[in-house]
């Protein structure tokens, strides 16, 4: 039995690992935890039967407690809680489905404790890189990639992990969002609803905005660099409409390896929880004669500027990518509840890296710090 915790049960990744552990049948989940979703928790503690369980208000946890009084299980709240979750002892592969920055000190701790960690928490690698990373190699724990670009690549690097086969670049594609082939002048008046309607993949709300506006690309591209090892002048984007190459290695030799499939999560998340062994996954295949063709395109970072700025903070590196997804975070929150235009959120990433205090070697205090800086500078302007 594989033994696994879950940060972020309710959400979508979140939703669909365990989507992957019923169809599999032979993965144990001891912890669940949810932001406010405790009707659909209290499903699944009924379901998944955890040991323990997490919500983010003692309010909620205090309820989830009486709806669950018949149950064996302990049902903790706010960070405390979601530490406990990532450290509980029986567990041995932490699933890091969380949305933000508050998966970052769970991520240190189920590190440190010794656990493998199926990551789908991007900002724990665009904020903290630099921490997690050697932290990983000290404590011998495998950083499995979970994003469906980033298993692609960690899934065209095998076999080819030998010190002489270099890379040349890697090739992150990216499905260019709902407005692809829009002006800047046509995303003036995009609504919320608007934004929402991905052309290929099924997100959650935050996620799903962040490919809008092509941000998520760039978040993308900052972990790619932790990930892989790679300068930001050897991940190139390529836009990809159909959403069915997932992403592509160019080694020095020229040869190209992609990873191709249906736009399904499950995919990538099925391979983090069982890697290296692949296993059956019900679902649709991909059929080359129904798909006929192909298309590729370069991102338009003129009128996508977000793309733009995530390469201009990871270049200059220090604390700039969590100033840079920091002010994203903030600014998308403010879009959904129709407090800011569309084209607002690049602007007000923009400004935060233009007026934030620049650290070059960040410690976790001062990561943390630097997010909480950037919202007290938005609240103060915006």
């Amino acid at each position: 039995m594989k033994q696994i915790a879950i940060l972020g049960s309710t959400g979508s990744i979140g939703t669909q690992t365990l989507d992957v552990v019923r169809e599999q049948g032979d993965i144990r989940v001891w912890a669940l935890t949810a932001g406010k979703n405790i009707e659909l928790l209290e499903k699944q503690i009924r379901e998944f039967r955890p040991k323990l369980a997490a919500v983010w208000e003692e309010k909620d946890a205090a309820a989830l407690r009486i709806r669950t009084a018949d149950l064996q299980v302990q049902i903790v709240s706010g960070m405390d809680g979601l530490l406990a979750a990532a450290v509980i002892p029986e567990s041995e592969l932490l699933v890091t489905a969380v949305v933000g920055m508050i998966g970052l000190r769970p991520t240190i701790a189920a590190i440190e404790a010794g656990k493998d960690i199926a990551l789908a928490n991007k900002e724990t690698l665009v904020t903290a890189g630099h921490l997690i990373m050697p932290l990983a190699k000290t404590y011998g724990v495998a950083l499995l990639p979970v994003d469906s670009e980033h298993s692609a690549v960690f899934q065209c690097l095998n076999g080819e992990r030998e010190p002489e086969n270099k890379i040349h670049k890697i090739l992150l594609t990216a499905s260019g969002g709902p407005f692809r082939g829009r002006t800047k002048q046509e995303l003036e008046h995009i609504s919320v609803s608007d934004a929402l309607h991905h052309p290929n993949w099924s997100m959650g709300k935050k996620i799903t905005v962040d490919s809008a506006t092509m941000v998520n690309k760039g978040l993308e591209v900052m972990e790619a660099k932790w990930l892989f090892g790679v300068d930001a002048s050897k991940i190139q984007v390529v836009v990809q409409p159909q959403s069915v190459i997932h992403s592509m290695v160019e080694y020095e030799d020229g040869s190209i390896m992609a990873q191709l499939g249906t736009p399904d999560m499950r995919l990538p998340i099925q391979y983090a929880l069982y890697y290296p062994k692949r296993r059956l996954l019900s679902g649709s295949r991909l059929d080359f004669f129904a798909l006929g063709s192909i298309c590729f395109e370069q991102p338009d970072t003129d009128t996508f500027d977000g793309l733009k700025l995530a390469y201009q903070a990871m270049e200059r590196g220090g604390n700039m990518p969590t100033v840079f997804n920091a002010a994203n975070e903030r600014a998308v929150a403010k879009f959904l509840n129709h407090q800011i235009n569309f084209l607002d959120i690049t602007k007000m990433i923009r400004e935060c890296m233009e007026h934030c205090a620049y650290i070059e070697h960040p410690d976790l205090n001062q990561v943390l710090e630097t997010e909480q800086s950037v919202y007290e500078w938005i609240e103060s302007r915006w």
